[in-house]
């Protein structure tokens, strides 16, 4: 396949469904609707998104269906990168290589964005079709929790409480398993979901999000202290000076990257029971594995 033409098209398809879903920068209050457009549209991978789509094609499920999953969750991760930056959290001035949502709109319109984007995400998801398998209240559910506080700032709280302390590696792979990995699994069972998967491809897949979570992680700690400030896109070494746990800061760079291969082999073994229709989240794991941002 041809991989980045696969990526971008799918890009183009989330973006232009988010540009519908979010109020237009013009609709009053006219402050919070840019800022909300700010950081959506600041960049970024879509990754969430597009592996919500990729896990609905590899099970011949109606792509369109799963839209509205796909940018509740972009809208998710978005909020919490808003928050994630903030002085109070980790203090960054750049995100995606422009400034962060603070800088442009001030600390308190950008909690409030943060706030209105996890709050449209429901708003998102409940526009879906439910599935003979799957209510609009099974789809509800599992946003909620991955964006609890069980799951994702279950992982902000442990990461945040790791800061200058040596931990083992059991505990870092909480906090990954919860801040990063937990929200990249949700994204591939709600477009398994939209498939109407069976409870053996839901099993398998779950398996192959949390392996892909972890390693894409591992990259981010790894990128974080061989990248530029420029070439990320964020500010580059902010975890070494914040003493944030990661996995280079706590098995060595050599270890770390041998680590994110293993976790890309177990996620791709996951797969192996869809066949070549699997084609497109191969792709994607063999991507992100190599990816330089």
């Amino acid at each position: 396949m041809d991989f980045s033409h696969y990526w971008a098209a799918r890009q183009k398809k989330v973006d232009a469904a988010l540009n519908r879903y979010l109020p237009p920068a013009t609709t009053k209050p006219k402050t919070i609707h840019k800022a909300m457009r700010y950081s959506i549209f600041a960049g970024g991978k879509r990754l969430r998104p597009v592996i919500c789509l990729a896990t609905a094609e590899v099970l011949r499920g109606p792509v369109d269906e799963a839209l509205p999953l796909a940018c509740a969750v972009e809208c998710i991760h978005t909020y919490s990168l808003i928050h994630d930056d903030l002085p109070c959290m980790d203090n960054d001035d750049f995100r995606r290589g422009k400034p962060t949502s603070h800088k442009v709109f001030g600390e308190g319109m950008a909690v409030l964005a943060g706030d209105a984007l996890l709050t449209i995400a429901f708003e998102m998801a409940a526009s879906c079709k439910s599935w003979p398998r799957y209510s609009h209240a099974d789809i509800i559910r599992e946003i909620a929790v991955a964006a609890g506080s069980q799951a994702l700032i279950a992982g902000q709280v442990a990461d945040a409480e790791g800061e200058g302390k040596k931990i083992s590696p059991a505990e870092l792979r909480y906090i990954h398993l919860n801040k990063t990995a937990a929200l990249i699994t949700t994204s591939i069972r709600l477009g398994a979901m939209s498939a109407n998967a069976t409870p053996a491809q839901m099993k398998n897949l779950t398996e192959f999000g949390q392996s892909l979570g972890l390693a894409f992680q591992v990259i981010d700690d790894i990128l974080d202290v061989t990248q530029t400030t420029e070439k990320l896109g964020k500010s580059a070494g902010k975890d070494l000076k914040a003493q944030k746990a990661t996995y280079p800061a706590l098995l060595g760079l050599e270890k770390a990257k041998k680590e994110a291969d293993k976790l890309t082999a177990r996620a791709l073994a996951a797969l192996k029971p869809f066949g070549k229709n699997a084609e497109p989240l191969k792709a994607i794991a063999d991507y992100l594995l190599s990816r330089e941002n």
